[in-house]
C-alpha cells in the first residue's frame, strides 16, 4: 500500500543544508495501523507531509497503492490524493463559515460524490454528532471539532489515513474518544492508518510502532 525507497528530505536553513529525513526505506501493508513517535524535530510531520504529497522528497520515490507520487503532475497528484488519502491535523482546519455538516459535505460535492448529502449526514452520525450538524465550528467543543475533521477525512472513503497529533489539543477524555474512533474506523473499513503522536500509551496500541530520531528510523516494532 505504501512504499518508500531511499526517501530523504533536505532544506536550506540560512547558508546551510539541513537534512530533516535521511535515506528511508519503508513498506506499510494495506490495513496496518502504524504509530510514528519521536522527539520534536525528528521528522515525524515531515514524513506525513511527504506521504500526503503535500511536499516532495529531495531523493527517492514514494508509491501509494502502486502509484509513484514523486513523478506525478500537480493535477494528477491532487486527483489521487482526493481519491486515496485522508488527512487529520492537530488544529482541526475546519472552515469557520461552514457548519459541521457543510464542512463534511463540501469536499464531497467538489469531488462529485453521488448522494453526498446523505453520506455527509451518515458520517456525522458515525462520529456521534447527529444533532450537531447545523452548528458552526465556534459553537463546538475541541473534541467535537476533531470528530467533524475525522468525518471529513473519511468523506472520500480513503484507503490511507494520515493523522498528525490528532489528540494533541484535546483533554484526556476527548483524546481517548478520538483515538477510539480512529481505531474503530481503521478496523471496520480496513483503512491504513499512520498516526503521529507523542503519547506512548496510544502508540503502544498500534499494530506497529516506528520511532524516529534525528531523521532516521531508530526502531521499527511489530506489536
Amino acid at each position: 500500500m505504501i512504499q518508500l525507497s531511499n526517501v530523504s528530505k533536505t532544506v536550506t536553513s540560512g547558508s546551510e543544508q539541513l537534512t530533516i529525513l535521511h535515506s528511508l526505506d519503508l513498506e506499510i501493508p494495506r490495513g496496518q495501523f502504524v504509530s510514528v513517535i519521536g522527539p520534536s524535530g525528528s521528522g515525524k510531520s515531515t514524513l506525513l507531509g511527504l506521504l500526503a504529497g503535500l511536499d516532495a522528497p529531495t531523493t527517492g520515490n514514494i508509491k501509494l497503492d502502486g502509484h509513484d507520487i514523486t513523478t506525478m503532475s500537480e493535477d494528477d497528484l491532487a486527483e489521487l490524493r482526493g481519491r486515496l488519502v485522508g488527512f487529520i491535523f492537530q488544529s482541526f482546519h475546519l472552515i469557520p463559515s461552514l457548519t459541521a455538516y457543510e464542512n463534511i459535505l463540501t469536499p464531497m460535492e467538489i469531488m462529485g460524490v453521488s448522494k453526498a448529502s446523505d453520506k455527509a449526514q451518515a458520517l456525522l452520525d458515525e462520529v456521534g454528532l447527529h444533532d450537531r450538524g447545523h452548528h458552526y465550528p465556534s459553537q463546538l467543543s475541541g473534541g467535537e471539532q476533531q470528530r467533524v475533521a475525522i468525518a471529513r477525512a473519511f468523506a472520500n472513503d480513503p484507503q490511507i489515513l494520515l493523522a498528525d497529533e490528532p489528540t494533541g489539543n484535546l483533554d484526556t477524555k476527548n483524546g481517548s474518544h478520538i483515538f477510539e474512533l480512529l481505531l474503530k474506523l481503521n478496523r471496520e473499513r480496513q483503512t491504513t492508518l499512520l498516526l503521529v503522536t507523542h503519547d506512548q500509551q496510544l502508540a503502544g496500541l498500534a499494530n506497529r510502532k516506528i520511532s524516529l530520531r534525528d531523521g532516521r528510523v531508530a526502531e521499527d516494532l511489530l506489536l
